[in-house]
């Protein structure tokens, strides 16, 4: 009787043994799962930061369109085009019907 608890109890010995290496060293502790210590070994990775923008080309290409001076505008580059006389704009109630 005491030969075979002995051997009941060594199989339950090696089965918790083969348990406990098969799960790896994670912690369970404050209701996380934390990781191994092993995790500092691994060499650091580096992501490069992405621009601000990340058309470049595109936005250099549409800065280097608005630099250009307007066509008909001396010495204004990027200027806003003339505003219309005051004596040109419509009423401020609309448009007068036209007369038959």
């Amino acid at each position: 009787m005491n030969k075979t608890r002995r051997w009941q109890w060594g199989w339950m010995a090696g089965i918790g043994l083969g348990l406990a290496t098969a799960t790896g060293c994670q912690t369970w502790t404050s209701g996380m799962t934390l990781p191994s210590p092993h995790y500092l070994k691994h060499p650091p990775q580096y992501f490069v930061p992405s621009p601000a923008f990340p058309l470049s080309r595109e936005l250099a290409t549409m800065e280097a369109q608005q630099a250009q001076p307007l066509p008909g505008v001396p010495g204004a580059a990027g200027a806003l085009p003339p505003q219309v006389p005051p004596g040109m704009l419509p009423p401020p109630g609309g448009v007068p019907p036209m007369a038959p």
